[in-house]
């Protein structure tokens, strides 16, 4: 697979969002799990299967006026 084929294919990312976002948002990020963290942040994880569709989860973060800590691709399985 190409590099460039790499980017389009789905893959899993974690977002972290400063603050507890309150579980009512959760249906705003579709599939994603949310998850509150110990430090005052709250994590969205899940497979997002295409940059642009990772770019409407950014801009849905936007439009909620929260401050976007980290975006990293992680790997499938957790014990990584």
């Amino acid at each position: 697979m190409t590099r460039s084929a790499a980017r389009r294919a789905p893959a899993r990312y974690r977002l972290r969002v400063s603050g507890h976002l309150d579980q009512s948002w959760s249906h705003w990020f579709g599939d994603l799990v949310v998850t509150w963290d110990d430090d005052a942040t709250t994590s969205l994880t899940g497979v997002v299967t295409d940059q642009a569709e990772l770019h409407g989860l950014l801009t849905r973060i936007r439009d909620l006026g929260v401050t976007l800590l980290s975006v990293e691709a992680v790997d499938e399985d957790p014990r990584h």
